[in-house]
């Protein structure tokens, strides 16, 4: 029996080592074959360089490796690093500072980290990457043991491959749940390298913490900006923070599993992340508005931005612009704000990096809108899906809006509250403005813009200067008008509005409250019947006023109908002085001459009253009739300063007058006292030169200079009164500077251009403005 027993033990022993001397050969085969492919690689590097054969490359591999005095491996893998010039090289190519903790490497980091890739490459699965990895790059720097983790869409982690390790320690890591803090967690959470000096001190739980219970470096496997897992090395004694180097080399073998990740291992939970249009089913059963993000990448695989693959029908883009011009947009070109640090941006790439959902109750969003902030508080969902991010919000402070709506109604009677988006033009107005208005529930909001359509004519002027100080210089304002309902029934209304601004001073929204005056109107109309008749004077001064007024009206329409002629359309807006009592003298003029040539004038009457009414139809009346003559704009006024020179009570006025030639195309023009026009061409206004030319009725001899202009198609001219820009406290030039900012704004039709002007003018001398346009067609 003993006799047995021994032959048994010498038998085991003999297959024991038969058993190791076959591994050896294996291994040994592996370097071979390994070493080959690297030889092979750097042949074909030199193939390629100096347009020779296989046999002439390995030739000059091997004179070149004897010259240098390297094994001709470490020659191939230095010719691999100067070509691929790839973060294996850069690792390989740095020196490593001494450490005693750590073993002689032997052969280079070079050949180590490039025979590491090639076992990669040619693993078939992260069980075989993780073997070669701890066999070339890592058992070399003393780690014993090595696990490749993958990470799932849900921040999750599993186990994809192991060495060094148990397969019973194996199966008990196999999964690891979001919520474990582990070491391979940290890394894919804070998104960096996370080197733990000795886990038996600082001791969270990881894979391998009985069998190896020293030094632990976790460092995520990024690829495009998504971590597809966690590289984690033990090793088995306490080791310090290594150098820079050692890291970069350890960062290296990470991407080299992140190739290998995105190769060989899906996610541990199947789901249908890998098709988006099963995405964009769930997005479009949200009732909320939800976005579906696709990653972008530039050349050298960093993540840049993420393109806007998909909206639900819920969405509704800030500044109103249509779905297809958001759809495929890159999502920093449209929403600039949500780069920064706390920006939603950020939550975005980490949720896509990770893939650690990101819910908040409450966060605050910002966007531009045509150059201005808008914020709102939502609570935000942020999910990966696959390569997709899922993005959904829920607005929190819709209940407070319409909250602050009531109040504010409240505050001013409790009548007919509205409040109007200045940003996305949304209005919302309560039932009782429908009423007030006589229109179903159902129809479309009126905006405060077009308001004077639904006025009586009479009452144009006084809603301009409602919506100019609302709108341009965001002050409270408020005005009464007669609304033109669509039943015919007429109703005194006064409105009451306030802006509310952001901090820069910029208009967001205005709310405020529509009221029914009518019983006060006649009221105050009875009383008015019963009062005494004012003074003789008084009465026979109110006439004088009122019948300038009439005059003026009477000639000086406010908005006449646009004229078309020759070519030309011409616009022209007339503003009347707030008070009735400084009744102007303005005046334009557009009439086509005997000669098929177009007269164009601008003028302003010293003074105010009946007077200067007169003197604007006597100076008016007198250059259409010296134009049909067929001179010059500048002959015209010399004999038009004759004219306002001899009156009977001297009129002094400025005046600008141009002719315009369909035929050439050509306006001469010139000046008398009057400031020049503005030609806006392609989108830039300039003024034109001050040319000489003194005041109408200043002098019996005058010479004016005359000028020209070559209009070209879409070209519009300006003429102007000084009404339009005169501002106490500012310098001609300054007003002047401010017009040309203002004219360049983008329009629609030339009236809307004029109605611009007129709204957003910084003018604060209550004077008649007067202004005509002309475009060429």
């Amino acid at each position: 029996m003993g006799v047995q027993a021994d032959a048994g033990a010498a038998n085991l022993t003999r297959l024991a080592a038969t058993v190791e001397r076959l591994r050896a050969q294996v291994r040994q085969a592996h370097a071979e074959t390994e070493g080959r492919a690297l030889l092979e690689l750097a042949k074909g590097i030199l193939v390629e360089r100096l347009h020779c054969g296989p046999s002439q490359a390995a030739h000059q591999l091997a004179e070149l490796a004897a010259q240098a005095g390297l094994p001709q491996l470490e020659l191939a893998a230095d010719i691999v690093n100067q070509s691929a010039r790839d973060k294996l090289g850069e690792a390989a190519g740095e020196l490593l500072t001494a450490n005693p903790a750590v073993p002689d490497p032997g052969p280079s980091a070079a050949v180590r980290l490039r025979s590491a890739e090639g076992g990669v490459l040619a693993a078939t699965d992260a069980q075989a990457v993780a073997e070669s990895l701890l066999e070339h790059a890592l058992a070399p720097l003393g780690a014993t043991a090595v696990a490749v983790w993958a990470a799932g869409s849900d921040a999750s982690l599993a186990l994809a491959g192991f060495a060094g390790l148990p397969p019973e320690e194996a199966k008990r890591w196999r999964y690891v749940p979001p919520g474990l803090a582990t070491p391979a967690r940290r890394a894919l959470t804070e998104r960096r390298l996370v080197w733990l000096e000795d886990l038996t001190r600082t001791g969270p739980p990881s894979i391998g913490q009985r069998e190896v219970p020293g030094a632990r470096v976790a460092v995520p496997a990024d690829a495009g900006g998504r971590i597809l897992g966690v590289l984690e090395i033990c090793w088995p004694a306490p080791l310090s923070h290594q150098s820079p180097q050692i890291e970069r080399q350890i960062e290296a073998l990470a991407e080299l599993c992140a190739r290998a990740l995105d190769t060989h291992v899906t996610e541990a939970a199947p789901s249908f992340e890998s098709d988006t249009s099963k995405l964009i089913e769930v997005a479009d059963a949200v009732l909320d508005p939800a976005l579906v993000l696709l990653p972008e990448v530039d050349a050298g695989g960093r993540l840049t931005d993420f393109r806007i693959h998909h909206t639900n029908s819920a969405f509704a883009d800030p500044a109103g612009r249509p779905r297809h011009a958001v759809v495929g947009a890159p999502l920093l070109e449209i929403y600039p704000m949500v780069a920064g640090k706390s920006g939603l941006f950020d939550k975005v790439e980490h949720v896509h990096a990770t893939g650690e959902p990101f819910r908040a109750k409450e966060t605050t969003l910002t966007t531009l809108v045509e150059d201005v902030p808008v914020t709102l508080t939502a609570g935000i969902s942020v999910t990966r899906h696959g390569d997709a991010v899922l993005l959904i919000w829920r607005v929190q402070d819709e209940a407070a809006r319409l909250a602050g709506l009531l109040q504010h109604a409240q505050r001013l009677g409790r009548i007919g509250g509205f409040e109007e988006n200045a940003v996305t033009g949304e209005i919302a107005w309560n039932t009782e403005v429908y009423t007030l208005y006589g229109l179903p529930v159902t129809a479309q909001p009126i905006a405060l813009q077009r308001l004077p359509a639904h006025a009586d004519p009479d009452d144009a002027t006084a809603i301009g200067r409602f919506l100019r100080t609302l709108l341009h210089h965001r002050r409270p304002a408020s005005t009464a008008f007669r609304l033109q309902r669509p039943d015919g029934i007429s109703r005194h209304i006064r409105v009451i509005a306030d802006p509310v601004l952001d901090a820069d001073g910029r208009l967001l929204t205005v709310r405020g409250a529509y009221q029914d005056i009518s019983a006060q109107h006649w009221t105050e109309v009875a009383l008015a019947a019963t009062r005494d008749q004012l003074a003789h004077t008084e009465q026979q001064s109110a006439e004088r006023n009122r019948l300038a007024l009439h005059l003026q009206r009477a000639i000086m329409p406010t908005a006449p109908d646009p004229i078309a002629t020759a070519g030309l359309r011409i616009a022209v807006h007339y503003r009347p002085a707030e008070n009735d009592q400084l009744v102007g003298g303005d005046w334009y003029d557009a009439v086509t001459l005997p000669s098929k040539q177009i007269l164009l004038s601008v003028g302003d009457i010293a003074g105010h009253g009946i007077e200067a009414a007169t003197g604007m139809v006597v100076l008016r009346n007198a250059l259409r009739g010296l134009a049909a003559t067929a001179a010059g704009p500048a002959q015209l006024l010399t004999w038009l300063n004759l004219v306002a020179h001899h009156l009977t009570k001297r009129v002094i006025a400025t005046a600008v007058c141009g002719i315009y030639d369909p035929a050439t195309r050509v306006l001469r023009w010139a000046r008398a006292g009057h400031l020049p026009p503005v030609l806006i061409r392609e989108g830039k206004a300039t003024g034109q030169p001050m040319i000489g030319g003194i005041l109408l009725g200043a002098t019996a001899a005058a010479e004016y200079e005359e000028q020209s202009i070559q209009l070209a198609p879409s070209d519009i001219l300006l003429l102007y009164t000084d009404g339009l820009i005169e501002r106490k406290g500012r310098s001609i030039d300054e007003a002047i500077a401010q017009l040309l900012t203002l004219a360049e704004s983008p329009a629609g039709t030339l009236e809307q251009r004029l109605d611009h002007l007129l709204t957003h003018s910084n003018a604060d001398t209550d004077d008649d403005t007067c202004i005509v346009a002309i475009e060429l067609g």
